[in-house]
């Protein structure tokens, strides 16, 4: 395998980690919101992927076979939880309030599997990085 298919493959990991490390702060940062209907509480967001089975040319940009890529941005289908609380004023008619369906300590974990993904891949990159660095010492003897 090439460095430039090992680079490309390990920053496209690191490109879909980060919207995932993002879709989770953002879902950590709403967890609190109230609302008064269901529709209109907040949904936890998933980063959605797919990996690439064969090389793809988009442009001028090649995505290589094994490459992460971010489909879709999607909303967690879980119902929100609703409560009676009459003296919210994001309250219905009838006094139930409708919270956010995200679930904090599975964010939290969420965060942490993203960020471990996200370093491992930049050690792909640290690693190749050196291996090419030892490759040029080796031509230069």
């Amino acid at each position: 395998m090439s460095m430039d298919k090992v680079f490309g493959i390990a920053g496209s990991a690191l490109a879909a980690q980060l919207v995932r490390m993002n879709t989770t702060a953002s879902n950590l940062a709403n967890s609190a919101n109230t609302a008064a209907t269901e529709e209109a509480a907040y949904k936890a967001k998933r980063a959605v992927f797919r990996t690439l089975v064969e090389d793809e040319t988009i442009g001028d940009q090649t995505r290589y076979a094994g490459s992460l890529q971010v489909v879709n941005i999607a909303d967690d289908p879980t119902p929100p939880p609703r409560s009676y609380d009459p003296g919210n004023p994001s309250a219905d008619a009838d006094g139930y309030i409708y919270q956010s369906n995200v679930n904090e300590v599975a964010e939290m974990v969420e965060m942490t599997a993203a960020a471990r993904s996200y370093r491992n891949n930049i050690e792909v990159i640290n690693t190749a990085k050196q291996m090419m660095m030892r490759t040029l010492e080796v031509m230069k003897s």
